[in-house]
């Protein structure tokens, strides 16, 4: 089963699971305080309205900047990463990037692959990929260990276990992890799990790692992190690779503190991560081997850029901005939708609004169609984002390709029209007559409020939440000849 057939049924069930989880009370509470802390963060790192809006500002041309020379900076890129010593792969979809990784493994024989932190591997389903070849895949952030450890899929793209209380992760490790003891005690579970992966990290064969920025001009590749796991997953193993979207290119190296900045403070409310890993290429002739050693990097290096549909979003002009995501996650945080449902409701690697609009590049608008309704279109997601991606537009925008073909001078998206129906059809042609037929919209008028006792009062779409419309007793311009009558 590939990525897309993966996360194709669980969009398509998002009412059902929205119920769910509204429903749960338990998990309301648990987000809603997760998200109050993490807006209070954000806040705490940005006091200077004015400052913040120029930070954005210079951010969001950096990306537009790169998104405009993207082909040229990823031939660039390619040049510069080759001559540093880094192996290029390009995968047009899921599958390839799969068959990349698992055809390096098996050609270095490896049995163990030990995972950093990476969404784009979650994307295309890597692990399950690594599964069916026979080889182990360990999650390595501890958030992603834990999900990994209890079969389940990440419900946030910065932390990936915010749903799980400690007392449902003190169980799990005493159910799961060899010889571990219950515990609540939040250092001692963290002990714990520190315990297993370091272990992991001296055996694997292959470190994998995602990639925050890739620098074209120097040919180097940034990433984030806290728990340095990142920097264990690219210097311990003889072999790193690393996965990215193909949209993570930026030309310089200056064009990465903004962003960084930027990234870290949005994403977990911190100045600055523990960790930024510039990697520019594998372990050279002469120094030193890290597992005798300094950690000083592993003898090979590969570099996999993943396409998986966002050709499709850097095509059309508007869509496009989709792509300067730097995935932070701060439009989840503040989303009122996502802080009462969290992130399994959506089936989808992205969750929250910046998955609302990505998702439908990555596996079409016919899985994704309800996804982007899951909006308030309040235009908090907008106004946080710190790359101003006008995330209520795309997401008006794409509404409207869900429901229609594709417009004349526009490609067509991959499902476009996918929640068309011939009834909508039949109702909004109905709506069209009566509106442009004045005669029609009066007798129409005439009779509603004649006949107002009929209205039935479940009205689907409507009275789930509301109280059922009626017509008035008399429409707007007769009260008004009426009005004029006693006057």
């Amino acid at each position: 089963m590939n990525a897309r057939e993966r996360q194709s049924a669980p969009a398509a069930q998002f009412g059902q699971r929205a119920a769910a989880a509204v429903a749960d009370a338990h998990l309301r509470k648990s987000f809603r305080g997760a998200m109050d802390f993490l807006i209070a963060r954000r806040a705490a790192q940005f006091p200077d309205a004015g400052a913040l809006e120029r930070q954005r500002a210079l951010a969001e041309q950096i990306r537009q900047y790169s998104l405009a020379r993207l082909p040229d900076l990823l031939e660039q890129l390619e040049r510069k990463l080759t001559e540093n010593g880094i192996r290029v792969h390009w995968a047009e979809d899921a599958g390839e990037a799969n068959a990349i990784i698992v055809g390096i493994a098996r050609r270095h024989a490896a049995k163990r692959v030990v995972k950093g932190k990476s969404m784009v591997s979650e994307e295309v389903g890597l692990n399950h990929a690594l599964e069916a070849a026979g080889i182990e895949a360990l999650e390595s952030d501890m958030g992603e260990y834990i999900v990994q450890l209890d079969g389940e899929k990440p419900s946030h793209i910065i932390m990936p276990a915010i749903h799980k209380t400690k007392e449902q992760i003190a169980r799990l490790f005493a159910e799961k992890v060899p010889g571990a003891r219950y515990t609540e005690s939040v250092d001692e579970l963290i002990g714990i799990g520190r315990a297993v992966l370091r272990e992991k990290f001296m055996r694997a064969e292959i470190g994998l790692s995602g990639v925050n920025f890739a620098v074209a001009e120097t040919g180097t590749l940034c990433l984030v992190e806290n728990e340095g796991n990142g920097r264990m997953c690219t210097t311990v193993p003889e072999v790193h690779i690393a996965i990215t979207g193909i949209e993570k290119v930026v030309e310089k190296l200056e064009h990465v503190p903004p962003l960084f900045g930027l990234l870290t403070r949005s994403a977990t409310g911190q100045a600055t991560t523990t960790y930024l890993n510039l990697i520019s290429g594998p372990r050279k002739p002469g120094e030193k081997d890290g597992r005798n050693a300094e950690l000083d990097g592993p003898k090979e290096v590969h570099l996999v850029l993943v396409d998986n549909g966002r050709t499709q979003a850097y095509a059309d002009r508007q869509l496009r901005a989709t792509l300067q995501c730097i995935r932070c996650g701060a439009c989840m945080n503040h989303c009122p939708v996502y802080t009462r449902i969290g992130g399994h409701a959506y089936g989808t690697t992205y969750p929250g609004p910046i998955g609302e609009i990505v998702s439908p590049h990555l596996i079409g608008l016919a899985a994704t169609h309800a996804l982007p309704t899951a909006s308030t279109l309040c235009g908090a997601c907008g106004e946080v984002c710190p790359v101003k991606i006008p995330i209520p537009d795309l997401l008006i925008r794409l509404r409207g390709e869900a429901q229609h073909d594709a417009r004349p001078g526009h490609a067509p998206l991959v499902g476009q029209g996918a929640a068309r129906s011939a009834l909508m059809d039949f109702v909004w042609a109905g709506w069209a007559a009566l509106y442009t037929r004045p005669a029609l919209y009066r007798a129409f008028a005439w009779l509603a409020t004649r006949f107002r006792a009929l209205t039935p009062p479940v009205q689907p779409g409507w009275t789930a939440s509301r109280t059922p419309l009626k017509p008035a007793a008399r429409t707007l311009r007769e009260q008004l000849l009426e009005r004029g009558e006693r006057n």
